[in-house]
Protein backbone atom coordinates (compact mmCIF):
# COMPACT_ATOMS: atom_id res chain seq x y z
CA UNK A 1 0.00 0.00 0.00
CA UNK A 2 1.50 3.12 -1.06
CA UNK A 3 2.63 5.98 1.49
CA UNK A 4 1.54 9.59 1.68
CA UNK A 5 4.16 12.45 2.63
CA UNK A 6 1.83 12.47 5.79
CA UNK A 7 2.19 9.05 6.93
CA UNK A 8 6.11 9.45 6.24
CA UNK A 9 6.28 12.55 8.52
CA UNK A 10 4.55 10.62 11.59
CA UNK A 11 7.08 8.54 11.04
CA UNK A 12 10.01 10.13 10.31
CA UNK A 13 9.57 12.30 13.50
CA UNK A 14 10.81 9.87 15.82
CA UNK A 15 14.09 10.10 13.74
CA UNK A 16 16.70 12.02 15.30
CA UNK A 17 19.42 12.37 13.01
CA UNK A 18 19.33 12.78 8.94
CA UNK A 19 22.57 12.12 6.84
CA UNK A 20 23.10 15.02 4.68
CA UNK A 21 24.94 14.27 1.62
CA UNK A 22 26.55 16.84 -0.97
CA UNK A 23 28.92 17.05 -4.04
CA UNK A 24 32.60 17.92 -3.60
CA UNK A 25 34.52 20.18 -5.58
CA UNK A 26 36.25 17.19 -6.87
CA UNK A 27 33.16 15.19 -7.66
CA UNK A 28 32.99 12.65 -5.01
CA UNK A 29 30.14 12.81 -2.27
CA UNK A 30 30.72 13.70 1.04
CA UNK A 31 27.90 12.80 4.08
CA UNK A 32 27.76 14.19 7.54
CA UNK A 33 25.17 13.94 10.33
CA UNK A 34 22.18 16.81 10.78
CA UNK A 35 19.87 17.48 13.60
CA UNK A 36 16.11 15.94 12.40
CA UNK A 37 14.03 18.00 14.10
CA UNK A 38 10.65 15.48 15.07
CA UNK A 39 8.95 18.52 16.22
CA UNK A 40 8.37 19.77 12.77
CA UNK A 41 6.12 17.89 10.20
CA UNK A 42 7.98 17.06 6.93
CA UNK A 43 6.50 18.57 4.25
CA UNK A 44 9.09 17.74 1.46
CA UNK A 45 11.37 20.57 2.65
CA UNK A 46 13.97 20.25 5.58
CA UNK A 47 15.97 22.86 7.81
CA UNK A 48 19.21 22.68 8.77
CA UNK A 49 22.05 25.42 10.67
CA UNK A 50 25.03 25.07 10.10
CA UNK A 51 28.35 27.83 9.91
CA UNK A 52 29.44 29.74 7.35
CA UNK A 53 32.61 28.20 7.16
CA UNK A 54 32.05 24.70 6.71
CA UNK A 55 32.69 22.64 3.49
CA UNK A 56 28.87 21.77 3.83
CA UNK A 57 28.23 25.36 2.47
CA UNK A 58 31.08 25.51 0.38
CA UNK A 59 29.61 21.79 -1.97
CA UNK A 60 25.75 23.44 -1.58
CA UNK A 61 27.42 27.00 -3.42
CA UNK A 62 29.24 24.81 -5.97
CA UNK A 63 26.49 22.02 -6.31
CA UNK A 64 22.58 22.96 -5.00
CA UNK A 65 21.93 18.72 -5.63
CA UNK A 66 22.05 17.09 -2.05
CA UNK A 67 20.52 13.82 -0.77
CA UNK A 68 19.32 13.16 3.10
CA UNK A 69 19.07 9.50 4.70
CA UNK A 70 17.06 8.79 7.19
CA UNK A 71 17.42 5.21 9.07
CA UNK A 72 14.50 4.85 11.82
CA UNK A 73 13.15 1.78 13.61
CA UNK A 74 11.99 -1.57 12.11
CA UNK A 75 13.02 -1.37 8.62
CA UNK A 76 12.08 2.27 8.08
CA UNK A 77 14.22 4.06 5.88
CA UNK A 78 13.55 7.36 3.71
CA UNK A 79 16.26 8.54 0.94
CA UNK A 80 15.33 12.42 -0.55
CA UNK A 81 16.99 13.81 -2.98
CA UNK A 82 16.66 17.46 -3.64
CA UNK A 83 18.12 20.87 -4.18
CA UNK A 84 19.41 22.83 -1.11
CA UNK A 85 19.09 26.54 -0.84
CA UNK A 86 21.49 28.59 1.81
CA UNK A 87 19.51 31.16 3.90
CA UNK A 88 21.07 33.62 5.44
CA UNK A 89 18.47 35.84 6.58
CA UNK A 90 17.51 36.68 10.29
CA UNK A 91 13.66 36.46 9.45
CA UNK A 92 14.26 32.89 8.12
CA UNK A 93 16.32 31.95 10.58
CA UNK A 94 13.94 33.11 13.42
CA UNK A 95 10.89 31.32 10.99
CA UNK A 96 12.61 27.70 11.12
CA UNK A 97 14.63 28.11 14.54
CA UNK A 98 13.36 25.37 17.59
CA UNK A 99 14.36 25.29 21.08
CA UNK A 100 17.48 22.89 21.38
CA UNK A 101 19.24 24.28 18.98
CA UNK A 102 21.02 26.70 20.85
CA UNK A 103 23.31 23.45 22.13
CA UNK A 104 25.25 24.17 18.77
CA UNK A 105 24.49 27.51 18.01
CA UNK A 106 24.62 29.49 21.75
CA UNK A 107 23.40 32.87 20.88
CA UNK A 108 20.83 31.90 18.88
CA UNK A 109 19.93 32.83 15.51
CA UNK A 110 22.73 35.94 16.19
CA UNK A 111 25.32 33.52 15.72
CA UNK A 112 28.29 35.00 14.06
CA UNK A 113 28.53 32.76 11.15
CA UNK A 114 25.28 31.36 11.04
CA UNK A 115 23.58 29.58 8.07
CA UNK A 116 20.25 27.54 7.36
CA UNK A 117 19.94 25.10 4.94
CA UNK A 118 17.01 24.55 3.47
CA UNK A 119 16.43 21.46 1.13
CA UNK A 120 13.54 21.46 -1.18
CA UNK A 121 12.67 17.37 -1.91
CA UNK A 122 12.26 16.36 -5.51
CA UNK A 123 11.91 12.34 -4.93
CA UNK A 124 11.55 10.97 -1.76
CA UNK A 125 11.78 6.95 -1.51
CA UNK A 126 10.88 5.07 1.14
CA UNK A 127 11.16 1.38 2.55
CA UNK A 128 8.96 0.24 5.62
CA UNK A 129 9.71 -3.53 5.83
CA UNK A 130 8.24 -5.30 2.65
CA UNK A 131 6.70 -1.90 1.74
CA UNK A 132 8.64 0.52 -0.52
CA UNK A 133 7.43 3.37 -2.34
CA UNK A 134 8.04 6.81 -4.21
CA UNK A 135 6.88 10.03 -3.52
CA UNK A 136 7.78 12.84 -6.59
CA UNK A 137 7.45 15.88 -5.62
Amino acid sequence: MSKTLQDLSQKMRKIDIAMLSTHTAGGNIAGRPMSNNGEVEYDGTSYYYTYEDTRTVQDIEKDDRVSLAFMGEKGFSVAVEGKAKLMRDKASLEEHWTKGLEQWFKDGVDTPGIVMIQVDATRVHYWDGEDQGEIKL
